[in-house]
């Protein structure tokens, strides 16, 4: 072969190497690699939330740092979802309280003389009001200002509305409302659902004529917890279709229930007896006499329908100062086993 051939080859064949390795070299770039898709921003968490509280909308910080609660019908819920407070009235909320038992979580003491200058001292994010503590609503957002302050408060006592339709309502909105601020939607619709469920099983285990009585005993006494307005009770017949072994005129929502005579609750001679023991909730006395005992050695009550069928049902011990809806989730569970016998 003539040298020029082999030098044509050789130009060739190093030509072809050079472009071999540059397409290498190239291929291992990253501009020759697929762009990567473009990445998403996560969405940011809010922070805040609008809830409607008794006084309007309200905008109220998403997992506040410091809390304080006085809502006696928010502390189940919120110590089953593990939410920490910073104060609580331990004086009016049952003992086995997870809030009560930590002595990190201050106390403001109860509703009659709370310790108001101590939630100022607190300096909280949030501070939760409702029922006993509804008339401090003023005072307290004039003592801590940079607070958020919510009012979960609702009637179940006013005739001219709908005793009833309240209690469902209110209990389930104010669940709602701390789902979203505490990031508990899920959990509170699950609450919500059951407490649906509870209230349409009652419903379907009353027979719709047995005659109720219910009840509230207090200090060794029984008083009459009247329909619609009564203690606890009180909007179940409306909400249930019970009817009521007696009515009085003027009736009240007293905490001790009216003071109608037993011979009166006798006479009525009801089907049923519902009874509230208020002294389990709130006694520290060791002496204290059991609701059960009181009417089981009532002598007037002995011989009525309710006692000889033994058609006696009491409300949860905690029920006077744990008005959750936890509470009338396992009432009305309650309710609705016993009437279905």
């Amino acid at each position: 072969m003539k040298k020029s051939a082999v030098l044509k080859l050789m130009s060739v064949l190093i030509t072809a190497l050079m472009l071999s390795l540059t397409a290498c070299s190239n291929s291992s770039t990253p501009a020759a690699q697929p762009k990567a898709a473009a990445e998403t921003p996560a969405a940011e968490t809010p922070s805040t939330v609008e809830i409607t509280d008794i006084h309007g909308k309200v905008q109220v910080p998403v997992n506040p740092k410091t809390v304080v609660a006085l809502d006696n019908r928010t502390f189940e819920t919120l110590s089953d979802w593990g939410v920490k407070l910073a104060a609580v009235p331990k004086d009016v909320m049952p003992a086995d309280s997870s809030y009560v038992k930590d002595e990190a979580v201050q106390n403001i003491g109860n509703h009659r003389e709370p310790n108001l200058e101590l939630l100022a001292s607190l300096n909280p994010d949030v501070v939760i009001v409702g029922q006993r503590f509804a008339d401090y609503y003023e005072d307290i957002k004039k003592l801590v200002p940079d607070a958020t302050v919510v009012d979960f408060s609702f009637d179940v006592s006013d005739a001219s509305e709908s005793p009833g339709t309240n209690l469902v309502n209110g209990l389930k909105d104010s669940t709602a409302s701390l789902g979203k601020i505490f990031g508990k939607t899920a959990e509170a619709d699950q609450l919500n659902a059951a407490f649906d469920e509870s209230i349409e099983k009652a419903k379907t285990a009353y027979n719709g004529k047995d005659t109720v009585m219910s009840v509230v005993v207090s200090a060794g006494e029984i008083g009459f917890s009247a329909p619609h307005s009564g203690r606890v009770w009180g909007p179940m017949y409306e909400m249930f279709g019970w009817v009521p072994a007696l009515e009085v005129d003027a009736a009240s929502s007293d905490h001790e229930g009216d003071d109608i005579s037993v011979e009166a609750i006798a006479q009525s001679n009801p089907d049923w007896i519902f009874v509230l023991d208020r002294d389990a909730a709130i006694s520290s006395e060791t002496d204290a006499v059991p609701a059960q005992d009181v009417i089981d050695q009532a002598p007037a009550l002995k011989n009525t329908k309710a006692i000889t069928a033994k058609h006696i049902v009491y409300a949860p011990n905690d029920t006077y100062v744990n008005e959750s809806i936890q509470t009338y989730i396992e009432l009305f569970d309650n309710l609705s086993a016993a009437l279905a016998k």
